[in-house]
């Protein structure tokens, strides 16, 4: 996967809590096993009108966060269901992080193993990127290495994670990637116990 050390890109804000992963992706797109294609169908019930024509007053839709790259969200984003497909449609529309107060757990599991980096802020954090969207300071930049959030205006916000994701994000390495890190002392320990077992 790919690997995340330092990103600057486009905040896009979708400051509603508890979203779901049936609203992340719905299901009627989960038939599929590749990882890609998901991107277009991202939040679709919201995206999208009846008629399947882009909704105006979803932010995603906005002009202003063509590109986005960070997802500034709510609390408890991606409750409910533990389908990967959600993660795999955020990753393919661009996103590299999402900035939230919390996130469940089960799903923020699924974003380390698809290098998907999850930020947690305090909420007046939170409240201090959305008013800097307000007077179009919508870029910060996200340093995994020092656990920090910046931008423009003398904005900084350190964050914690647990050092096992960290260190596979950085490597951009998922939990079998890691393992076979070890590789080597795997098949010594393999031989060694196969001695053993026939002296």
């Amino acid at each position: 996967m790919e690997k995340f050390t330092v990103h600057t890109g486009t905040v896009a804000s979708l400051p509603r809590d508890n979203v779901d992963t049936d609203q992340i992706i719905p299901k009627q797109f989960l038939k599929r096993v590749e990882r890609t294609g998901y991107g277009d169908v991202l939040f679709f019930d919201w995206r999208y009108d009846g008629e399947g024509r882009p909704d105006p007053g979803f932010p995603l839709n906005a002009q202003r966060y063509a590109g986005a790259t960070i997802l500034l969200a709510g609390k408890n984003f991606g409750c409910g269901s533990s389908r990967e497909h959600a993660v795999w449609a955020l990753r393919d529309y661009g996103f590299r992080a999402i900035v939230a107060p919390s996130f469940a757990d089960i799903f923020a599991n699924n974003c380390v193993k698809n290098g998907l980096l999850t930020v947690v802020l305090p909420p007046a954090d939170i409240s201090q990127l959305l008013a800097r969207e307000t007077v179009g300071l919508n870029q910060v930049t996200i340093d995994l290495e020092r656990y920090e959030v910046t931008g423009e205006g003398g904005f900084h916000v350190c964050f914690a994670i647990d050092a096992f994701s960290r260190t596979c994000l950085l490597e951009g390495l998922d939990e079998i990637g890691m393992t076979l890190k070890h590789e080597p002392e795997i098949a010594q320990y393999e031989q060694t116990h196969r001695a053993s077992n026939l002296s």
